[in-house]
Formats: structure tokens, C-alpha cells, sequence
């Protein structure tokens, strides 16, 4: 029993690490790459207190060296879908009556374990598993997840603060937020292990249980995440982590009765399908299932004619390249004043010929391999079309080579037509479109830069004069969920920005606040009452 009202640590963001030469971090995260490499993984399933392995093994290979084996996973099936379901529904009662502060108390300590003794191992295991270089991999796996296990325990504590703000005399009103009655499916991405360690930690810290599925892609990081929770004191069947096939896993959870929502990262038609699954099911269900997704992104920088064009180019680089592009926010449309492209143009040029590109072992490098060979083939037929298409011009890049890895050379296209299909198909990976407007036609532009894509996650305006900006901000209020000034348009920080888009691009429940914690609960009211009426008539029924 609860004897306090209890304050949570205050969160402040975690420190990135810089891995300069000579740092510690530099060392023990070489270190730890290297351990990596040397043995070959046995990655299981976690169902309840069980390790689960079968017969059906799977190989993890780093994107940029595919040749290398950094271990199997299993791979389950059906019977490991109702039993992961199960076990979840099994330690509900116990999970969802535990204190709020004993649960979280277990994320903060899963937050310390990362940025002490796991950080190092989270971290190489995204590097090779995601082919992610150091700096990515430590903003994301270590500071974002850190932030989110964090900063989510401060909303949780505020939300359960939330109460009627009357209770006249004689009464008093409360209200309790409940977990969802039943399970959630999380289904993760492969581009941040961050996302892949919030989205079933967020659920489960609000008392649900929760069924989880990562990428496949992702597997080598999941499986140093479900290692943290359990050392972190996570109870057994609270998260489950399965690798099954996701037409079966829909099969199953999207037909179960007890089915009470999912916190989905991933592709637009995916998540459309799975809400229309949802819905053709929706008289199965015991309550109406929350649906939470963030999906995919066209995502757009506008320089203005007043714009700095330093300030423009490294937005447009860093934007676009970072992660190889494979960011729901990276920068793939860029609009440019036909007065600023000759400068931009050179600074660009000058910038990407100094990318150095390879293996993540290799600390210089700048851009690393695309995740597989079925996004590496996808890029590549863009970049193939445009070198015969006389609509775009091919201005850097444009190689590529999966030989040893999935490595595709930073390539920027100048479409000569604003509906161009790389301006408006989302291709995630390394491939920038620009297209170059007149300078007068700002306000036009603007206007194409709404109704270019059926997305609105994120995008970024670049300039000086304040009335551009004021402009920009409202004419495109409804294209990016998430809006930068003078800024490139990814890099969305846990308790600063809060983290969605709307249109195709998801339910913008925003990741990273406390709106997205209220949607894994079900508030009950309660009212007591202290000098209950006793008759049923009211004074006005008197007679004089």
C-alpha cells in the first residue's frame, strides 16, 4: 500500500556522448563491436519466464558486411502468437495492481542500465545489426531511449495527478486511469531501436500487457533491450517478444477478443491495412482498441529567398544523408530560390564529395549501408529510372554496390517537374529531389509543397525574413506534424519536441509526451458521496 505521494526524479535529456578520439566511451564501444563480431549470437524469444528456441533459425547479418554472421534468432509461429497472448493476459491482475511507483521505479532503472553498463552493448548492437555509425547509434539506442523510459515516468506521474478540480462539501470526486482492458500488440521498426524499446515500454508502464513484435532487421537490438528490462526487474509476461511472421501475428491478435489496442512505427499502407483489419473485426472486440501509428513521411525543406545559404546546406545535408536517410523524418524534397541555387548547388557538391562512406567499424565514415537488399533494390530502381528519364538530372551520386554491403552513394536528383515521382513517392534511403522555383513564386510554392504528398510528418523552412517564416508557418500548418525554422527537419528530442505527423503519416499521438501515455489508459470516475440524500423529494415539489 501506497503511504506518499510520491515525486518522480526530475528527467533531464542524457548527455550524448562525442567518441572523440581517446574518449572512454570511444574504447569500450570498440571494444564491445569487436565482441560482437567475435561469436555468434543465440537470440530466443521471451514468452513469460521462458527463453523460447526452435528449430527454424534465422541469420542476423550486418547490412554493410553481409557476408558476416552476427547470430541466429528464432523464428516462431502460431502457436507462439496465442501463447505470447496468453502469458500476457496471465500477468495482467498482478501487473496492473502493482503501484504506479513500483512500475516505475523498474524503467528508471532500465534507464540507468543503459547509460552505465548496457549503454556500450546497445549501442554496437545497433551499429552492426542496423548499420548505424556511432554518433547515430548513440542519439538513438542510449539518449532517446533513455528519454523516453524517463521523461515518460514524469508524464505517467502527472497524468495520475490529474483530478476533478471540484468536490463540493459533502463529496468527494476522483478519477483513476486504468489500463486498457486486455493486451497490446507493439510493432516495431527497424530504423530506431529507440522507438523499438518505447513503443511496448510506454504501454507497459501504464499497467498494460503487452505482445511484442520487432522488425526482423531490428532483432540484434530488441533482443539487448529485453536483456535490460528483465535485469531492470520487468515481472515475466508483462512484454513478450516474438519473431513470427506479421501476416500470421495479424491473423491471430487482430481476431482475439481481448485485443485492446497497438502502438504501431511503420509503413503507411501496412498501418492502413491493419486499421482496416481493425475494423472489420471491431464486433469481436471487448472494447474498442486504441490505434496508434506513426507512418511514413515525404518530408520537405523550403529555402527562402533570404535565406543563409551555409544554413540552408547543412539543413539539406545532414537532413537528407544522416542514417543514410532511413529516418521517417529525413529530408527527401528540397525547394530552392532560383537566386540561392548556384551557391547552394557549390556548397552541396563540396559537402557530399567529403562524405566517406563504409562499414561502421570504421569511425570516419559518414554514411554506412541501407538496411537490406529489398530496400537497396527499391533505391536503386529510382536511381536507375532517373538516369533515362529526361525530367531529372542526376547531380551527385547515383553509384552503388551490394557486393560486400548494401551501400548506395548519397544522390541528389533536380527534377524539372514539380510532380516528378521521386518528389512524391516516400523512398527512404539516400536519395534527395530538389526542385528549383523562381523567386517570386514563393507563396505557389508553398502552396505545391502541401499538395506534393499525401504526408505531413515533418519539414523545415529556411530564411531570414520574419514575414517569410510567419507565412510559411501558417500556409503550411497542416503539412508537418512536426516544424523546423532555420533548422534541418529530423532530430526531435524527447521533452523538447514531441514526435508525430497526421495525414498519411499517422495519428500524430506524439511520441515522447504525455499525450501518447493517455492513450494506453481508460479513466473511471468515482464519485462518494458523505451525507447521502435519504428522500427522494426536492424542495421545489413542496406545497406552500
Amino acid at each position: 500500500m501506497s503511504k506518499g505521494f510520491f515525486k518522480v526524479p526530475t528527467p533531464i535529456n542524457e548527455t550524448v556522448l562525442s567518441y572523440a578520439p581517446g574518449s572512454t566511451e570511444r574504447k569500450l564501444l570498440k571494444e564491445a563491436i569487436e565482441v560482437a563480431r567475435s561469436y555468434e549470437a543465440d537470440i530466443p524469444m521471451y514468452i513469460g519466464a521462458k527463453e523460447v528456441r526452435t528449430d527454424n533459425k534465422k541469420a542476423l547479418r550486418p547490412p554493410h558486411d553481409h557476408q558476416h554472421i552476427l547470430g541466429y534468432y528464432h523464428q516462431g509461429d502460431k502457436s507462439h502468437i496465442h501463447d505470447a497472448i496468453q502469458t500476457a493476459l496471465d500477468a495482467k491482475k498482478d501487473w496492473e495492481k502493482l503501484a504506479w511507483q513500483e512500475r516505475a521505479a523498474i524503467f528508471l532503472k532500465a534507464a540507468d542500465l543503459i547509460a552505465g553498463p548496457y549503454r556500450s552493448k546497445i549501442n554496437a548492437a545497433t551499429m552492426l545489426g542496423q548499420s548505424k555509425n556511432a554518433y547515430q547509434a548513440e542519439i538513438d539506442s542510449a539518449c532517446e531511449l533513455i528519454d523516453f523510459l524517463r521523461f515518460n515516468v514524469e508524464y505517467m506521474s502527472e497524468i495520475y495527478a490529474q483530478q476533478p478540480p471540484v468536490s463540493p462539501r459533502g463529496v468527494w470526486n476522483k478519477v483513476e486511469h486504468r489500463p486498457l482492458e486486455g493486451f497490446v500488440f507493439a510493432l516495431t521498426p527497424f530504423n530506431f531501436t529507440a522507438i523499438a524499446g518505447n513503443l511496448p515500454s510506454s504501454v507497459a508502464m501504464m499497467g498494460n500487457v503487452v505482445v511484442w513484435k520487432p522488425a526482423d532487421t531490428q532483432i540484434y537490438a530488441a533482443n539487448v533491450i529485453m536483456q535490460v528490462f528483465k535485469e531492470a526487474g520487468l515481472p515475466a509476461g508483462v512484454i513478450n517478444l516474438i519473431y513470427v511472421d506479421g501476416p500470421e501475428a495479424g491473423d491471430i491478435i487482430f481476431k482475439h477478443p481481448d485485443f485492446a489496442g497497438i502502438h504501431f512505427t511503420g509503413s503507411t499502407a501496412v498501418f492502413q491495412n491493419i486499421w482496416k483489419t481493425i475494423g472489420e473485426n471491431i464486433h469481436l472486440y471487448k472494447s474498442y482498441p486504441r490505434i496508434v501509428g506513426e507512418t511514413g513521411g515525404k518530408d520537405f525543406i523550403l529555402v527562402h529567398p533570404s535565406a543563409n545559404v551555409e544554413v540552408a546546406n547543412t539543413a539539406i545535408v545532414r537532413g537528407a544523408f544522416e542514417y543514410q536517410g532511413q529516418k521517417c523524418s529525413a529530408a527527401s524534397r528540397v525547394y530552392i530560390p532560383a537566386s540561392l541555387w548556384p551557391e547552394i548547388k557549390e556548397l552541396m557538391i563540396r559537402d557530399i564529395a567529403s562524405f566517406k562512406m563504409g562499414g561502421v567499424e570504421d569511425f570516419s565514415n559518414f554514411i554506412n549501408a541501407v538496411i537490406d537488399e529489398k530496400s537497396f533494390d527499391k533505391l536503386t530502381g529510382y536511381i536507375d529510372a532517373a538516369k533515362n528519364d529526361p525530367d531529372v538530372a542526376i547531380l551527385i551520386g547515383g553509384n552503388y554496390d551490394k557486393s560486400k554491403g548494401y551501400f548506395i552513394e548519397p544522390t541528389v536528383l533536380v527534377a524539372s517537374k514539380p510532380t516528378y515521382v521521386t518528389l512524391c513517392d516516400e523512398l527512404f534511403g539516400p536519395v534527395l529531389t530538389l526542385f528549383i522555383y523562381e523567386d517570386d513564386k514563393f507563396e505557389e510554392t508553398l502552396k505545391l509543397v502541401d499538395e506534393t504528398s499525401i504526408y505531413a510528418l515533418t519539414g523545415a523552412v529556411i530564411a531570414q525574413d520574419r514575414y517569410a517564416i510567419a507565412q510559411a508557418t501558417e500556409g503550411l500548418k497542416n503539412a508537418a506534424g512536426n516544424f523546423y525554422i532555420n533548422d534541418k527537419c529530423t532530430g526531435a528530442v524527447v521533452g523538447q519536441q514531441p514526435f508525430g505527423g497526421a495525414r498519411g503519416s499517422g495519428t500524430n499521438d506524439k511520441a515522447g509526451s504525455m499525450i501518447n501515455l493517455l492513450r494506453w489508459v481508460s479513466p473511471r470516475t468515482i464519485k462518494e458521496v458523505f451525507d447521502s440524500p435519504t428522500d427522494y423529494r426536492y424542495p421545489f415539489m413542496e406545497e406552500k
